[in-house]
């Protein structure tokens, strides 16, 4: 009996560091409760007024890449940099608890390519380009040229008909 005791007590104790731990996970990036289609017009608006264009990043907690991915653009200052100047981010919900299908159906079912998958809209809201992550990716990680060469040539100056020679 005071081995039964002593196990309950283990189990119970472990049992609440697993769900302060979860509480406190600096991990969870995306809100599932997020109103997603606000939060994009709310990016595109601004975008417009700031001469940019959206990136979002469609992806959920559940994804291992996806809270790599975003550690990995908040982690290099060359990069966070160039996203800050270009263009204005911002997160697409994909999970159990909300699949965003709305959203899902209007930019042409983006999770066809895996996740994550990053969109790119213009400063009128229109999708111009869908990024399939895997193609920057690079053995465990992500490829900073290709992150930053995908970056790059998805920029309202590199879109510029003016910027061709």
């Amino acid at each position: 009996m005071k081995k039964l005791i002593s196990l309950m007590m283990v189990l119970s104790m472990l049992a609440g560091t697993v769900l302060a731990q979860e509480a406190k996970d600096p991990k969870k990036i995306y809100n599932p409760e997020a109103n997603a289609k606000e939060e994009i017009t709310k990016a595109v608006e601004k975008a417009k007024a700031e001469g940019k264009h959206v990136l979002i990043q469609v992806g959920g907690n559940w994804c291992g890449w996806c809270i790599l991915f975003h550690g990995f653009i908040n982690e290099d200052p060359e990069i966070k940099k160039f996203i800050e100047d270009n263009f204005v981010f911002t997160l697409l919900n994909w999970s159990p608890e909300n699949k965003n299908p709305e959203l899902m159906i209007k930019y042409n079912n983006p999770g066809r390519f895996g996740f994550p998958v990053f969109l790119v809209l213009d400063g009128n809201g229109q999708l111009i380009h869908t990024q399939d992550s895997g193609l920057l990716e690079e053995g465990k990680g992500y490829n900073k040229g290709k992150v930053m060469t995908f970056f790059r040539n998805w920029t309202v100056k590199a879109l510029d008909t003016k910027n061709i020679k």
